[in-house]
Order: structure tokens, then sequence, then C-alpha cells
């Protein structure tokens, strides 16, 4: 399926071009958490403000809306032309998230306590509601196909190039907008903090000194048609679900391997085939133990493996999207970007962990979203010919 709009929004700007422009400058965009917390750590928060959605919209304002709605500005033009090719009724909205709008809910319980009431402008179904982005996007673009939302921790945005398929090969559609979108929380920070994996410094993925994740926030998209001009098309996508632990990749990493295999047998194509993998790469030490254990039993060390946790922090709900626009401009510019934080490379991981900026042809690159629950999609995409 081309791949024939698509834009991201996150810690390393506001938009596509400043987000990119960044990546392949190996800038950082972590730092100090806009939120008040009683725990040490940095995080990938969005530069500057954001604004109020439209008067039209204004119910469904809150964080997580305007984050996504800043995304969804770029790619607007080609959903509504999408939309007159193909017809209202023929184009679906599939989003992923983790949080949902729970930053909304609370600073709605934070006024609870206190004055003792729910503020009047909090909305519920609106605001917090994981349903209600994908409502949002469907209303502004005129859009009358199916609309739904994924929701399975840190592979949600990388499902939903799933549904996108399948959505498309049953005939029900004939474009899908997918993306993700989550937004810092202090539950969330706080969470993670509780399971002992979150940094009090900037992550470092697949290094001998790592110690944990950085949670961040953004929103990235991608329009996937049944057919049109593009460079990047989707080839396939692999999902596996191991079921290990809840918080605990399975440490042979079983699952991750299943995932990338589907995905390449999907596509029709061999392993020899992928020239590039972007990990999911958490940082943290049982993730990436697991998952360059999958990555060596497929591709032993020959093909270039980098994070890009470094530069945005992990997005949770909007990862896979977010990673997902990264594979394509790794495409597209045949160029990887540095795993930033990784050296000294744990001596244990024996994949080809990219420290330093390469430029080498690409054809084909697999993108790795795995989660809680052991739930784990690859996503392949190809460069056409």
């Amino acid at each position: 399926m081309p791949v024939t709009a698509w834009s991201a929004v996150n810690a390393l700007g506001r938009s596509t071009t400043e987000v990119l422009a960044r990546l392949d400058a190996g800038e950082s965009g972590l730092g100090p958490s806009p939120l008040p917390l009683l725990i040490e750590t940095v995080v990938g928060a969005l530069p500057g403000e954001l604004a109020p959605l439209p008067a039209e919209h204004a119910i469904y304002d809150c964080r997580l809306s305007r984050l996504g709605w800043l995304a969804f500005e770029e790619v607007r033009p080609a959903v509504e032309a999408a939309a007159a090719r193909w017809g209202p009724d023929r184009v679906a909205v599939v989003l992923g998230t983790s949080t949902g709008g729970l930053e909304q809910t609370e600073q709605a319980f934070a006024a609870w306590l206190e004055t003792g009431a729910i503020p009047a402008s909090y909305d519920y179904d609106h605001q917090h509601n994981f349903a209600a982005f994908g409502e949002l996007l469907g209303q502004a673009a005129g859009l009358r196909g199916p609309r739904y939302v994924v929701s399975t921790a840190c592979s949600s945005s990388g499902k939903v190039a799933a549904s996108a398929q399948r959505l498309v090969a049953m005939g029900v559609v004939d474009a899908v907008l997918i993306g993700g979108i989550d937004s810092l929380t202090q539950m969330t920070l706080n969470g993670f903090n509780s399971l002992g994996i979150l940094s009090s410094r900037a992550c470092r993925p697949f290094g001998a000194e790592r110690d944990g994740i950085n949670i961040g926030e953004g929103a990235a998209f991608a329009l996937l048609e049944r057919e049109g001009d593009a460079e990047v098309e989707l080839l396939g996508v692999g999902e596996s679900a191991d079921a290990y632990r809840m918080s605990s990749p399975e440490p042979t990493g079983r699952g991750a391997r299943e995932a990338m295999e589907r995905a390449v047998a999907a596509a029709g194509l061999t392993l020899d085939d992928v020239d590039h993998v972007n990990a999911h790469g958490t940082a943290t030490q049982l993730n990436d133990a697991a998952e360059s254990l999958a990555i060596a039993a497929l591709f032993a060390d020959r093909v270039p493996v980098v994070s890009t946790k470094g530069y945005t922090g992990h997005l949770l709900g909007a990862a896979g999207a977010t990673e997902l626009v990264f594979a394509l401009h790794a495409l597209r510019s045949q160029r990887i970007p540095a795993t930033l934080g990784a050296e000294p490379v744990d001596p244990e991981v024996t994949v080809d962990v990219v420290t330093s900026a390469r430029e080498l042809p690409l054809r084909r690159v697999l993108s790795n979203s795995f989660a809680f629950g052991g739930s784990n999609v690859s996503v392949l995409l190809g460069r056409r010919s």
C-alpha cells in the first residue's frame, strides 16, 4: 500500500520538517518535565505552547487533541483529497493511544481535590475517551468511513498498520489514515517509576550503562491508499502475542522474532531482503536484551539497528507511528540516524547498533513496537521502484 502522506510532532519539533531536521542533526529533544513531579527524570515534551482547537471543535479541546491537531493539519489536505478521490465513506481513521486524554482527567481531579467540584469544562466523553480524537478527525475532514482506536500500550500505533491492510484487503475502504497520539501525564511517569524502569537521565538504548526509559509525547500520522503515487509503501505487518508477563518481555525474544518473521513473510520476501531495523529499543535492561536476541537470531549482525528513543523519549501509544515515519524517512534519505546514548554498547548485544549516522542503500526497513502483556508488532516498509 502506498504511503501518500505523513506527519510527526514531538520533542524534536512542532512540524515534520523540524522533527526530521533535528533527527538528521543528531539532536535530542529530551529535557526537564513540564509537569510537577516528586521524582527525578527527563522527558520528551513538545516545545512551546499548544493553541486551543478551532471553536467549532472546542468540545474536544485538551492537550492530547491539541497535539494531534498540530500533526493532523499537515496531512489534512491529502486526507481531504483522498476523500474526494475515493468518497468520504471509503476513508477510514484508525488510531493508537495508550493514555488517551488522561492528562485532562488529572487536571479535573486536581481541581476536585482543591475545590470539591469537577470543572464544568471537563467532558470525559470528548476529552479523555480514547475514541474521541478519531471522531474529531473524522468530523474535521468530513469522513464517514470506519473510525476506531487500538490501545495495546506501546504497540498501539504499530498495530494500526495491520488494521489498515485488513480494511483495504476486505474491500471495506480504499484509504486509511493511521496514526498514534499520547501526551505526558503524571500517572504515566509515576507509574513507570514505580516499576523501577524510569531513568533519571537521558536514556541509553542498547548501552552498557542503560538504566531505564524516558517518557515522551507526540503524534504521528500516515495516509495509506489502495493505489497512488508515493516513494514508500507498506509491504507487510507481523503481529504476535507471547503473553509472558504483564510488564516484562519473553527473555529469549520469541514474540519479537515471530513478529519480524511474519512481517517479512506477509510481504512475500525473505530475511535477506531487509536492510535495516528501527528497533523498539527502550533502554531497559530486559527489553533491549530480548530484542537484540530476536534480531540477532534472524539477521546476526548483518543489518544496522537503531533506536530513536534517545531523540524523543518513549512515546508509548504514539511510538509505533512516530518510528514508522522515521523508518520512512530513512528510506527516502538513504540515511540511518545514530542511536543516541548507546556508547559504550552493551557487549552482550551482538547486533550492529548504529552509533554514528550512516548513509547507505536502503530498500526495505523493519520498524518494531513491543508492549506490555507481550503484544508485538513489526512493520515492513519498502522503497518503491
